[in-house]
C-alpha cells in the first residue's frame, strides 16, 4: 500500500505521517506542492492520494484514476473542494479529516473575547504608542447573548465552553442535540441573529449552506453585534458583510476562514497583490480580525486530521468501510 500526499508541511505533517508509515505498515511520497494537472504524474504507483483545501475539479480527479488512484483524502473536515459527484463517477473513494473540536473551539472563543475586547485597535495603538483609552472600550463576554449556528462536534464544544462564561447560549441547527438542553436554547436562525451579541458559524460548507449569512440575515443581526467565523468561508456572502461593516451597522467581525482563499492557504504571499478585494478591505478595517485559516492548528489536531486520511485511504485500498468516507 502507498500513500502520495500533495502540500504536505515539512514541519508538521510530515513527522506525523512518517510515524503513521511506521505504525501502521505503508509506504508514502510526498510534495509541497498543491496538486495540478501538471505534478499529477507525483502520484503513479499510489494506492490513495492525500491532499489539503486545493481545488480537485474532474479533469485532475480523472487524472489520479488513469493512474490507478483509487482514493482520496483532504486534511480537512470541509470538503467542498473536490467534485464528488466526479469521483463517484469515476470509481474514487473520498475521505475527509476527523480531528478533536477543541481546538476550533477554543479559537472561536478567542475570537469572540477579542473582538469584544477591540484587540485589534488596542495593538495598533500600543504599537504606534497611543496609549490612551478613548474608543477601546469593551464588552464582557458574560454578559452576551451568544448565537451558535451549527450544533455539531465543534458548535457543541463551543456551546459548553461559553457556558462557563455564564453567556445565554441560542442555538441552530436542522438537527436537534438533546444533549445540550440546559445549555443552550434552539432557536430558528432569523431569532437568533435578532437577538445575538455575538454569532459563532459552526456549519459545514454544504452547498444549501452557501451565503447562509447574507445581506438580509446581517440585516437582522442586532445593531452592535459582532460574527464570528471559523467555520467554512462560503457560508458568508463577504461582499454583504463589507457592505455591513461599513454602514456601521455591525459593531464587528472576526473571522478565520472567508470567500476564494483557496490559492492563500497556506502559502507566503507576502510579496503578492493579491486579487483578493474584500479580505484586502476587511483586514483594513480596525474592527475585524482576519486570521489565515488556521483554527485547527494545535498539534492534537494536526495529528488527527493525518491520521483519519490515512485510515480512510488504508481502509478505500482494502475495500473495507471507513468513518471517513463521504458518501
Amino acid at each position: 500500500m502507498k500513500i502520495f500526499a500533495y502540500a504536505l508541511r515539512p514541519y508538521d505533517e510530515l513527522p506525523c505521517l512518517d510515524s503513521l508509515s511506521r505504525e501502521l505498515g505503508f509506504e508514502y511520497d510526498w510534495t509541497e506542492e498543491y496538486p495540478t494537472l501538471d505534478n499529477a504524474l507525483l502520484a503513479a504507483g499510489a494506492d490513495g492520494v492525500c491532499i489539503i483545501t486545493n481545488p480537485m475539479s474532474r479533469e485532475l480527479l480523472a487524472a489520479y484514476r488513469e493512474l490507478g488512484v483509487g482514493g482520496l483524502a483532504t486534511r480537512s473536515i470541509g470538503y467542498d473542494h473536490i467534485d464528488l459527484a466526479a469521483a463517484r463517477e469515476l470509481g474514487i473513494r473520498v475521505g475527509h479529516a476527523a480531528y478533536p473540536p477543541d481546538g476550533v473551539a477554543d479559537y472561536a472563543v478567542m475570537l469572540m473575547l477579542m473582538a469584544l475586547r477591540r484587540i485589534k485597535l488596542v495593538m495598533r495603538g500600543a504599537q504606534a504608542q497611543d496609549f490612551t483609552l478613548a474608543g477601546k472600550i469593551g464588552h464582557s463576554l458574560g454578559t452576551c447573548t451568544v448565537g451558535v449556528v451549527g450544533t455539531g462536534a465543534i458548535g457543541t464544544a463551543v456551546i459548553r465552553r461559553l457556558r462557563g462564561f455564564g453567556c445565554r447560549v441560542l442555538a441552530y441547527d436542522v438537527a436537534e442535540k438533546d444533549e445540550l438542553s440546559g445549555l443552550a436554547s434552539y432557536v430558528s436562525l432569523p431569532e437568533l441573529l435578532a437577538a445575538s451579541d455575538v454569532v459563532t458559524l459552526h456549519a459545514p460548507g454544504l452547498p444549501e449552506n452557501h451565503h447562509m449569512i447574507g445581506a438580509e440575515e446581517l440585516a437582522l443581526m442586532k445593531p452592535g453585534a459582532v460574527l464570528v467565523n471559523t467555520a467554512r468561508g462560503s457560508l458568508v456572502d463577504t461582499a454583504a458583510l463589507v457592505s455591513a461593516l461599513e454602514s456601521g451597522r455591525l459593531g464587528g467581525a472576526a473571522v478565520d476562514t472567508i470567500e476564494h482563499e483557496e490559492n492563500l492557504c497556506y502559502l507566503d504571499r507576502s510579496r503578492d497583490a493579491l486579487p483578493n478585494r474584500d479580505r484586502a478591505i476587511l483586514s483594513a478595517l480596525p474592527n475585524v480580525i482576519v486570521t489565515p485559516h488556521m483554527a485547527f492548528y494545535t498539534e492534537e489536531d494536526v495529528e488527527g486530521m493525518v491520521r483519519s486520511n490515512v485510515e480512510a485511504l488504508l481502509a478505500f485500498a482494502c475495500g473495507e468501510s471507513s468513518p471517513y468516507e463521504m458518501i
